[in-house]
């Protein structure tokens, strides 16, 4: 039992990775923003929410787990292939547009954490855009993954940034436990925000290109799945816990308006007064990681799906010589966006605005893709969807798909509250 127990961590340990690599990412720069909003605004009565969306964030993330380990193929392939190469284009177009967005409000929350260390944007942002370019062109994936799992464990500082804050542990139990909903326009605005802010159309192309440039195959299913399910585990833990911080810092807190609170760099300030210096930096530090690593894995995602859309070699395995799409794609949209970040007075608004657009816009092609090919026999074979799942995948996809097309709607429509 010991032994089967051992070698059963082994085999987790061994492809770990793209799950929680691909479910961290999400709390980038966007999502730490919308989480801190949430906390300062409506304190612990949004945490519910996210115990949903941590389901059905599972659930769409396993199917890309199954495709790319029956297959061997990306999902970007498998869209050419099952569909049309005029579809996988348009999808192209628009995923090159809202990652591109995507990755200059990443330089943007890079530029905003070390401005909180008194670095200016011109020194921060060419520097950590070189380290983030050195970083994949120059290493392998083993090593880049690893790299990428170490950060990870950098978000630990929101769990001690929430306890610094000193939170009703009751009420947040409370919180996450009992439904609570406010019939108000801003509060349906932003728990659309919350759910349409979980699950973005690069994770599904990013986690299984990983999977495949990993070579994990059929034999590794499970550990992989599990895989999967711990990394949407902790995304919600760790956005819960950002919610925590600014429910016990900034809610009902007369000496810090709650709608002043409208940046993940403005929480960070505003928490030194109330719950110390500490708690201050340990956010702005989570903020700084975050927006690295997704500054890193945004391009990395854009150049391994566009190069697997049109049959182009791909992987950070491979050398510039032997992929050069790839690495020149990946460096296009680092220096792009470092670049662009440093022009003064940006309109970092719109930026993210075009970005939410057309991740809304993409969003349920693609996962309507995923599960037309989930159900073709042809394709998957006995791996199908079984029917009690495809009912609450349908289910939560055409959930996913109508709130994120309100999200693009209360974008270009604002609702007063």
């Amino acid at each position: 039992m010991a032994n089967n127990e051992r070698r059963n961590l082994i085999m987790f340990l061994s492809v770990l990775g793209p799950g929680i690599i691909t479910a961290m990412v999400d709390n980038d720069a966007g999502g730490i923003a919308t989480y801190s909003i949430a906390g300062a605004r409506y304190g612990y009565r949004t945490l519910w929410i996210l115990v949903f969306t941590a389901i059905a964030l599972a659930i769409i993330q396993e199917m890309n787990v199954r495709m790319g380990m029956v297959t061997g193929k990306g999902l970007a392939a498998l869209i050419r292939e099952r569909f049309s190469l005029r579809l996988t284009a348009l999808v192209m177009l628009a995923l090159l547009i809202a990652n591109f967005a995507n990755t200059m409000s990443e330089f943007a929350g890079i530029a905003a954490s070390l401005q909180l260390f008194g670095i200016t944007k011109y020194i921060s942002v060419p520097i950590i855009g070189a380290g983030i370019w050195w970083l994949v062109v120059k290493g392998t994936y083993k090593r880049v993954e690893k790299i990428f799992l170490i950060a990870s464990l950098v978000y630990i500082s929101y769990f001690l940034a929430a306890v610094l804050a000193h939170p009703n542990w009751g009420a947040v139990g409370k919180g996450v436990a009992i439904p609570s909903m406010s019939f108000n326009a801003s509060f349906i605005v932003i728990m659309v925000t919350l759910i349409g802010t979980t699950i973005a159309p690069w994770m599904q192309f990013y986690q299984q290109a990983a999977i495949v440039d990993k070579g994990l195959d059929l034999s590794a299913y499970e550990y992989e799945r599990l895989d999967t399910f711990v990394g949407a585990g902790l995304m919600t833990l760790v956005a819960m816990f950002i919610i925590i911080a600014c429910g016990a810092a900034f809610f009902n807190n007369p000496s810090v308006g709650a709608t002043t609170i409208n940046t993940a760099d403005q929480a960070a300030r505003a928490l030194a007064p109330i719950a110390g210096k500490n708690a201050s930096y340990l956010f702005g530090i989570g903020l700084f990681v975050a927006s690295a690593f997704a500054g890193s894995i945004l391009p990395l995602s854009t150049a391994y799906t566009v190069c697997e859309a049109f049959g182009w070699e791909s992987g950070v395995d491979h050398s510039f010589r032997e992929a050069p799409r790839f690495y020149m794609l990946y460096t296009g949209f680092i220096v792009g966006g470092g670049l662009l970040m440093l022009i003064p007075r940006i309109p970092l608004i719109s930026v993210m605005f075009i970005s939410q657009t057309m991740n809304g816009v993409l969003l349920p092609v693609v996962l309507i893709c995923m599960l037309l090919i989930c159900n073709d026999r042809e394709i998957m074979g006995d791996y199908v969807n079984k029917e009690a799942f495809n009912t609450v995948s349908w289910v939560i996809v055409l959930g996913v798909i109508a709130l994120t097309l309100a999200l693009v709607f209360t974008s270009i429509f604002p609702i007063g509250g």
